[in-house]
């Protein structure tokens, strides 16, 4: 479930869905964000008098109740397209990783009052880039099975825009002060990627959990946040985000450069990041040094424009 407002740190990529007012300038006058669910929420997720404590250790606002994990969603479609598909992914389940399984309301639905549940599983986000991008590379393996959804293409929100800019199918107007200049002279040096696209998930940093009681337990993926793209641009994604917002040392461009077209994959990463942060009202030049800093380990792996 895609929870509101979204769990990264830096301004730049964390609105997810702009256009549901899940922006970082927006989501703290949110009720749901100061009291948590609400009885009647609670009553339909059948949890009514669990006290819901805060899971401050998950992406995003969450609270635990009983054994269930309710947490706000900022677009309802996304939230039961993203449930079902984990429910279909964990009915035969995925190798190396664990799901948070999904819970439906007494009456069936998905969503409840922009609540959606799940059962708890045990894990926090840490800074384990690496891991994280070995789990992309696991659980596309699974979602590859997975039909294109309808939603990838109905969208019309922050994500979905500069996605469709990064690949060059669509003209979207970006600040030039906030990252549009910097997109602008990076997609100069890009180049058709040969890879074939399937359903991935395109959000998968600072989303992912680890168990420190238990280092041997598989990671943990919360929901599916769809993109039709290959699965190394996914894993790039994950890359770019590591550089610009996670610390991540640049070791970690080479570390997966087996991945094929591995420069170019990196490049569309940066490109799709770049778009997001020139279109979101709460970026500033500030907010950019981090993609800045991506652009130029990016750059040095590519051939001169």
């Amino acid at each position: 479930m895609t929870a509101a407002p979204t769990h990264k740190t830096a301004p730049s990529p964390e609105a997810e869905d702009a256009d549901a007012g899940a922006s970082a300038g927006t989501a703290g006058s949110d009720p749901r964000l100061e009291h948590g669910p609400p009885e009647h929420v609670r009553t339909a997720f059948g949890v009514r008098d669990a006290v819901p404590r805060p899971r401050p250790d998950l992406p995003g606002p969450a609270w635990r109740c009983d054994s269930l994990v309710l947490r706000p969603v900022a677009d309802t479609v996304l939230a039961a397209w993203s449930a079902g598909a984990i429910e279909e992914l964990a009915a035969v389940g995925v190798d190396g990783l664990r799901l948070a399984r999904p819970v439906r309301a007494s009456d069936g639905r998905r969503v409840v009052a922009g609540w959606a549940a799940s059962h708890d599983v045990a894990g926090r986000v840490e800074p384990r880039h690496d891991d994280v991008v070995a789990a992309s590379l696991r659980l596309h393996r699974a979602t590859a099975r997975l039909d294109r959804p309808r939603l990838v293409d109905d969208r019309d929100d922050l994500l979905a825009r500069a996605d469709r800019a990064a690949f060059g199918e669509r003209t979207v107007a970006l600040d030039p002060e906030t990252g549009g200049t910097l997109f602008g002279e990076l997609a100069r040096r890009r180049r058709p990627l040969e890879r074939p696209s399937q359903l991935v998930h395109g959000d998968l940093f600072g989303t992912v959990l680890f168990d420190p009681s238990d280092p041997g337990a598989p990671p943990a993926v919360l929901d599916l946040v769809p993109f039709w793209r290959p699965v190394e641009w996914a894993a790039a994604v994950v890359v770019i985000d590591a550089l610009a917002w996670g610390g991540a040392d640049p070791g970690i461009l080479t570390r997966w450069a087996h991945l094929v077209q591995w420069p170019q994959m990196l490049l569309h990463a940066l490109l799709f990041r770049l778009a997001v942060h020139a279109q979101h009202p709460s970026c500033t030049r500030e907010s950019l040094q981090g993609l800045e800093h991506a652009a130029r380990l990016v750059g040095s792996l590519l051939p001169p424009s």
